[in-house]
């Protein structure tokens, strides 16, 4: 079958949770925009929102269509131009309207997985368990009137591991989307030693036709981008541990934190993308991974204690952060989790002990916003680090500390082969997760 042909009956599977919509949203466009094709108008494009959840199919629904315009509206000429024959939509608005009903048409929301029978790809995006992925995977190849190719958005789970339980015969590859999908331009691209090689070829199609950067992982559990975020999390963890027998808990988390973001010069502090992505969801990744990894154990007490007193940090579903170490108000960190009292400590009240222990600071720390937006970049960070990691404060140590153990992280991945280049492994960490610079750096040795 050609792109045209495999894109004609659709599936996401978990299509209302935050990864699924953002899957479904480009793929919804992607398919309207091959049908507006002349050779493609009277062809019938389907897109399966598959979940278990009829009231966040609902609200999926609503998404869409907020998505979907806001999509139109940027790309007006090539939908005046694909909508020419068409002598009753005259004005931009009409336009824009007939291609939301057009993209909406496509999709078709249900809870049942019956649906799924009759794709010919199918985007995994359910939880990251690998028991239910393969239970899933099962049911549908077995009742499919196809044999359809999967795409998962797994971050950790090996790919290998799934298509030999599964019994797929390699129609299966690893598509790992960056939260949100509708705007992360990074995809890890993960392929077993049995996929299909005409799979690869689609999906670097697909990839490029939705402007995704593709990079490519050697399949090992976590990947490039999981593979250093747990264990630079880890890092985070230990680092904290460490000088909470000086500061106490809440005082340790906002130090480390504070380090992370503004010293390191990245968009987020460690423990506020610990809550981004979930307490829980780490440790899960971790659990996923362990068993994989032969000389080392990813595993944190202390996310235990926090999902033991029911702090998972996530999501709401709006897209608003839950609190986790940390307080959010209005999406900013407000407050720090003690461990002892189960409250938050407000920020400010900890901004006085916390500066004294890192000690004096540069008089100009480059903003992240700032920093990434500046052709010169490289250097304004090299002239930032080359002065401040020499000073002997605290807050030094603990940068030159975290930076010595990211390129660590790093280059380790390309050592046991998870990835196939330094660059490969900077790119990543650049592109998913927003860094300014790379952990494979020359700013520390």
């Amino acid at each position: 079958m050609n792109y045209e042909d495999i894109l004609e009956n659709v599936t996401v599977l978990g299509a209302a949770g935050k990864m699924g919509s953002g899957i479904l949203l480009l793929t919804a466009v992607e398919m309207a925009d091959l049908k507006l094709k002349d050779e493609n108008r009277e062809r019938d494009f389907v897109l399966n929102a598959v979940d278990v959840s009829d009231r966040g199919l609902n609200g999926i629904m609503d998404y869409l269509r907020v998505q979907v315009r806001k999509i139109a509206e940027k790309k007006t000429v090539y939908l005046r131009k694909a909508y020419e024959a068409r002598d009753d939509l005259i004005e931009n608005f009409d336009i824009i309207d007939q291609y939301i009903a057009d993209v909406m048409k496509i999709v078709r929301p249900t809870t049942r997985m019956e649906s799924a029978y009759d794709s010919n790809l199918i985007f995994e995006a359910v939880n990251e368990n690998p028991e239910l992925k393969i239970k899933i995977f099962k049911q549908i190849d077995m009742n499919s009137k196809k044999k359809p190719w999967f795409f998962t958005n797994t971050s950790s789970v090996p790919i290998h591991y799934l298509n030999k339980e599964a019994d797929l015969g390699g129609r299966i590859l690893g598509f790992h989307f960056y939260n949100p999908p509708a705007v992360q331009k990074l995809v890890e691209l993960i392929l077993a030693d049995k996929t299909l090689s005409e799979m690869k070829d689609f999906a670097l199609k697909y990839a490029k036709n939705l402007r995704k950067v593709i990079v490519n992982s050697n399949d090992f559990a976590g990947f490039i981008g999981n593979g250093h975020f747990m264990r630079d999390a880890l890092h985070g963890i230990n680092e904290a541990n460490n000088i909470s027998t000086e500061l106490g808990f809440p005082a340790a988390i906002f130090a480390v934190n504070t380090v992370s973001q503004d010293l390191l010069v990245r968009p987020m502090g460690i423990f506020q993308l610990i809550d981004y992505v979930g307490i829980d969801v780490c440790r899960y990744i971790m659990d996923v991974m362990n068993p994989y990894l032969e000389d080392e154990d990813l595993h944190s007490d202390l996310l235990d204690l926090m999902i033991k007193k029911g702090v998972k940090g996530g999501q709401n579903p709006d897209g608003s952060q839950k609190d986790g170490f940390l307080k959010y108000e209005r999406g900013r960190p407000s407050g720090v989790y003690d461990l002892k009292s189960d409250s938050y400590v407000e920020i400010e009240k900890l901004k006085k002990s916390v500066n004294s222990y890192l000690g004096e600071l540069p008089e100009v720390i480059p903003a992240w916003k700032t920093v990434i937006r500046d052709k010169k970049r490289e250097s304004v960070i090299g002239n930032y680090f080359e002065k401040f990691l020499k000073e002997d404060s605290n807050g030094s140590i603990l940068a030159k500390n975290y930076l010595k153990r990211s390129k660590q992280i790093g280059k380790n991945l390309v050592k046991t082969g998870v990835a196939k280049s330094e660059e490969d492994v900077n790119t990543v960490m650049l592109t998913g997760f927003f860094h300014a610079y790379g952990p494979i750096n020359n700013y520390i040795d």
